[in-house]
């Protein structure tokens, strides 16, 4: 009788397993696209132009409601992948945009033409977050520009894959730690004294800072350490009324992968997710909506939100 029943669940499962071969999937308002990739690596920092597929970040089914009408956003990372995406719905939301980027200039103009297309101010910042100065510069311009500052999204980032800690040299250290947590914290420093009460800073994570990568082993590092920053920070600034959370995303189709992994790995990045796929930048902008509304997120604040795929 259990050999029986045993293969009775055997019958259902292989038929089961045919019926997924190959499918991810879809639970979008529209389809997006699933591995195999083109094989394909671009030069670092990584340029959206040349990603084949290119990512999806315009949300062309999402209305805007409001929600941050009038509000200024400064965006770090934003000429491309999840910050071009959340330059665009907070566009499209009503806020003025201000977007700081490393050399990537067709891009930056890419995204300024998206905000700009829902009726929106966006200002290209060019320079390296790595810098404190050029950090108190771009906050400083910001508020020349518009008056004010509402929102703070760190969102740029530096990753370099090693299979072995023997493979990372001071200098890879150096340049991940600096771009992804002295960029955030020089760009927070700057940027407090001009929040007033009601101001938001939204820190982007990783689902590496939360499970770790043996590949990535600088980059979880510094992702784990945005988390326990935005943690912290959020417990001192709620006496001032200013929020902080973080998203940690899973991997998203942006120029950061396909600028670091093999052209053989790119082809299948994201196929271990239950999704079965990578997000598209538009599937993860929603969630910094919510958490930089008052509307939405009143009372949340030193939470980090994973959107890792259904792991």
């Amino acid at each position: 009788m259990h050999r029986k029943l045993q293969r009775g669940i055997d019958r259902k499962d292989q038929k089961a397993q045919a019926k997924q071969s190959g499918s991810a999937p879809q639970t979008g308002a529209r389809r997006y696209p699933v591995p195999p990739f083109p094989k394909q690596h671009i030069a670092k920092p990584g340029s959206e132009a040349q990603l084949e597929p290119a990512p999806m970040y315009d949300a062309p089914f999402y209305k805007g409601s409001e929600k941050l009408l009038d509000k200024v956003a400064l965006i770090t990372g934003g000429d491309s992948g999840i910050g071009r995406a959340v330059a665009t719905l907070f566009a499209r939301e009503g806020a003025d945009v201000a977007i700081v980027y490393l050399e990537e200039h067709g891009d930056a103009k890419e995204t300024q033409r998206a905000v700009e297309e829902e009726g929106r101010r966006c200002l290209l910042i060019a320079g390296d977050v790595t810098a404190k100065a050029f950090c108190a510069k771009a906050i400083e311009q910001v508020v020349d520009e518009f008056g004010q500052l509402d929102i703070l999204v760190n969102n740029a980032a530096f990753q370099l894959h090693a299979k072995s800690i023997e493979d990372i040299t001071e200098e890879h250290f150096d340049e991940t730690l600096k771009t992804n947590l002295y960029g955030y914290f020089y760009m927070t420093k700057a940027a407090v004294p001009h929040l007033k009460r009601g101001g938001v800073i939204l820190n982007t994570g990783s689902v590496t800072g939360l499970e770790g990568s043996k590949h990535l082993l600088d980059y979880s590092t510094t992702k784990g350490g945005i988390h326990a920053f935005t943690r912290s920070l959020a417990g001192q600034l709620i006496e001032r009324g200013i929020r902080v959370n973080a998203i940690a995303p899973g991997p998203v189709w942006t120029p950061l992968n396909p600028a670091d992994k093999k052209a053989a790995d790119v082809s299948k990045f994201g196929s271990d997710t239950p999704m079965k796929r990578p997000a598209q930048p538009e599937e993860i902008a929603p969630a910094y909506v919510f958490l930089a509304s008052s509307q939405c997120s009143s009372y949340i604040t030193g939470e980090i939100l994973p959107i890792i795929g259904g792991y």
